[in-house]
């Protein structure tokens, strides 16, 4: 940058994938100092949405977001200690997260999911019903408006998954909630719903349950297996 005055930021190693690819290495993002940009802006501008930063030192002190930096100074940046706690509301995840949405539902977690929501709407149910937007999208994350966010790692369903359970280590309640619409199941006796089942599943079962919300029927069937294991695994990863 020549002779311009500038600010250091500087990230910890976990969230290096944050920035730009010539500045992973050495973790280091400089910035051209602006008398008037805060902390925040200054760490959103290197890259790192607001809900991954845990605290905030500048030149080696803590300090707000709405601090500003001297010309020369340094900006650290520390990462969110897991686990941290969900809001009450629960979960809400994009467009791109519905594998996911299923199987936290799967473990009994409310995770409000719908694959016809845009950014603004989702920023805005999230403040409206207290919930976490976990996402993979950055841009979305940086909107100043969201209270709740995180940025969710992993390219499949089953990594995600891990990362979700370890940022927030959510008591689970397994196959309690529709994986459909994330209603509540109730156990229901079978000849209240035989009428819905195919001959074989009446004659195989005798155990189910219904979503209180879209009356979808369940039972054990033939994916019990993967979905104990996916359960077993959860537990441990939570406590």
């Amino acid at each position: 940058m020549g002779g311009r005055p500038w600010v250091d930021v500087v990230v910890p190693p976990a969230l290096r994938f944050l920035l730009p690819a010539r500045d992973r290495a050495g973790g280091v993002r400089r910035l051209g100092f602006d008398p008037d940009a805060t902390l925040g802006h200054l760490v959103r501008a290197a890259g790192v949405p607001p809900p991954e930063v845990g605290g905030l030192r500048l030149d080696g002190e803590p300090a707000p977001p709405a601090a500003r930096a001297r010309p020369g100074g340094t900006v650290t940046v520390e990462e969110i200690r897991r686990p941290q706690g969900a809001p009450a509301g629960g979960y809400l995840l994009d467009v791109g997260l519905g594998a996911l949405a299923r199987r936290l539902r799967l473990l009994g977690l409310d995770a409000a999911w719908s694959n016809r929501a845009g950014d603004a709407d989702l920023v805005v149910r999230a403040d409206a019903e207290d919930r976490v937007l976990l996402t993979q999208d950055r841009g979305l994350l940086m909107r100043s408006a969201l209270v709740h966010g995180a940025l969710v790692r992993g390219a499949a369903p089953d990594a995600q998954l891990a990362d979700v359970l370890d940022r927030f280590a959510p008591a689970l309640a397994p196959l309690t909630r529709c994986t459909a619409c994330n209603g509540v199941l109730r156990p229901v006796a079978k000849v209240q719903v035989a009428a819905l089942l195919e001959p074989g599943t009446r004659r195989s079962y005798d155990e189910f349950s219904r979503c209180a919300a879209c009356g979808r029927v369940y039972w054990r069937g033939a994916h019990a297996r993967r979905i104990d294991e996916l359960i077993g695994t959860a537990r441990g990863r939570s406590g």
